[in-house]
C-alpha cells in the first residue's frame, strides 16, 4: 500500500487521547481495515454473511455423529431464522444469505434461498475424486458471482460460513494435504464424535488419503479429490472479495481451510482477511499457527455457520469507531507523554 497513507493512518491511531497501544486489537484492525479502503475516514457497509451448504459423499463411511440428512434440515432452519447464525446477524444487524451449493435435496423455488447447486451433493472421496473439474470450476466461479451481486448492493465487509455433515473431515485432508502436516494434527471431533468413533474416523481418512497419494498440493487438484461443493464455493467467494477489496471476515476451521485454499491461489487474500476466531476443532489452532495469524475471539466454539464471523463484527465496528470518532491530544487539549 501507498507508505505515505500507512505513515498517515498510525499517527492517526498513535495520537489518539490514549497510550500508543493501549486499544491493542483493536488498533490493529482500525489499520488493517482503513488500509483496506485507502482512507483515514473508513466505514463498514451494508454487512453480508453467506453460509454455503452442501452435502458430502464421505458422510455415507460414518466420519460423522450426525445423519447427512441434517445438512438439508439445518439450511430449511436457516431460512426460517432459527439457527444460531440468524440469532446473531439479527442481533447485529448483519444481512444473512444462504446459498445451496450442493445439498442433496430439492428444495424448490425459494426466495430466501440462492440456489447455485452444482450437484447433490459429492462423490465419496475414499471411491473417487469429489467432484470433476468441471464442478469444481462451476463451484469457483458461483462464488465469485455471487460475491460481485453483494457488493452491487453497496457492502464492503462479508464473512462466509458453511454447513454440510461431513465437511470437517474434506477440511482435514485439504489441510494435511496442503500443508503437509501429519493427518492426526488435522482430524478433531467434528459434530462430536467420541474417542472411538474418532479413531475410526482417521483410519477412514487415512484410507482416503493413500488412495489418492498422487494428487500432489496443487490447491485445485486437492479441492477437486477431497473438497466440498461448499468449500470450493467459499474459496471462490472469498478471492472475489479480495479482489474487489472488501473486508473478508473468515469463520472457523471450515472457512480457514477454504481461506487456505484460496491464499495458496492468489496470496494477497490475506491484506483483506479477518480471523474472527479460534475453533476448538483440533486443525484449526495448527492452521492457524502455519498461516501466523491471530483471531480476535477464543470464546470455545465450533458451530460453523459463519457464528465466529457475526459475533466479532460489533469488534471491527468497534476498531473503526475509535478510529474515526475519538478525539486526538491536539483536538481535545490533552497533553500528550512527555518522552
Amino acid at each position: 500500500m501507498n507508505v505515505i497513507l500507512a505513515d498517515q493512518i498510525q499517527r492517526k491511531i498513535d495520537f489518539k487521547t490514549k497510550p500508543q497501544g493501549a486499544l491493542g486489537t483493536l488498533e490493529k484492525l482500525a489499520f488493517q481495515i482503513a488500509s483496506i479502503q485507502g482512507t483515514l475516514t473508513p466505514e463498514l457497509i451494508k454487512p453480508h454473511i453467506i453460509v454455503f451448504a452442501a452435502s458430502h459423499g464421505i458422510a455415507a463411511s460414518g466420519v460423522s455423529a450426525y445423519p447427512a440428512e441434517v445438512t438439508a434440515q439445518m439450511v430449511l432452519n436457516f431460512i426460517q431464522g432459527g439457527a444460531a447464525i440468524n440469532v446473531f446477524t439479527r442481533q447485529n444487524g448483519i444481512t444473512l444469505q444462504v446459498v445451496d451449493a450442493g445439498v442433496d435435496y430439492d428444495f424448490g423455488k425459494n426466495e430466501k434461498l440462492i440456489d447455485a447447486k452444482v450437484g447433490f451433493g459429492t462423490k465419496n472421496f475414499l471411491l473417487s475424486p469429489a467432484m470433476t473439474a468441471a464442478e469444481l470450476d462451476k463451484c469457483l466461479r458461483r462464488g465469485r458471482e455471487i460475491v460481485a451481486r453483494v457488493q452491487a448492493t453497496g457492502c464492503n465487509v462479508i464473512g462466509f460460513g458453511e454447513m454440510g455433515i461431513g465437511n470437517t473431515s474434506s477440511a482435514s485432508l485439504i489441510m494435511s494435504k496442503l500443508l503437509d502436516v501429519p493427518l492426526e494434527d488435522c482430524v478433531g471431533q467434528g459434530t462430536g464424535l467420541n474417542h472411538e468413533q474418532l479413531s475410526a474416523k482417521l483410519a477412514i481418512l487415512r484410507e482416503a488419503m493413500q488412495n489418492h497419494a498422487d494428487i500432489g498440493s496443487d490447491p485445485l487438484s486437492v479441492l477437486q479429490t477431497f473438497g466440498g461443493f461448499e468449500i470450493a464455493m467459499m474459496c471462490g467467494a472469498m478471492l472475489e472479495a479480495a479482489d474487489r477489496r472488501m473486508i473478508v471476515m473468515v469463520d472457523g476451521f471450515i472457512a480457514s481451510v477454504a481461506y487456505l485454499c484460496a491464499f495458496r491461489m492468489h496470496a494477497v487474500i490475506s491484506e483483506y482477511s479477518i480471523f474472527c476466531h479460534e475453533s476448538t476443532e483440533k486443525g484449526h489452532e495448527c492452521l492457524l499457527r502455519h498461516l501466523n495469524v491471530e483471531p480476535i475471539l477464543h470464546l470455545e466454539m465450533r458451530l460453523g455457520e459463519g457464528t465466529g464471523c457475526a459475533v466479532a463484527y460489533p469488534i471491527l465496528q468497534s476498531a473503526v469507531a475509535f478510529f474515526n470518532d475519538m478525539a486526538s491530544f491536539e483536538s481535545a487539549g490533552v497533553s500528550n507523554k512527555s518522552l
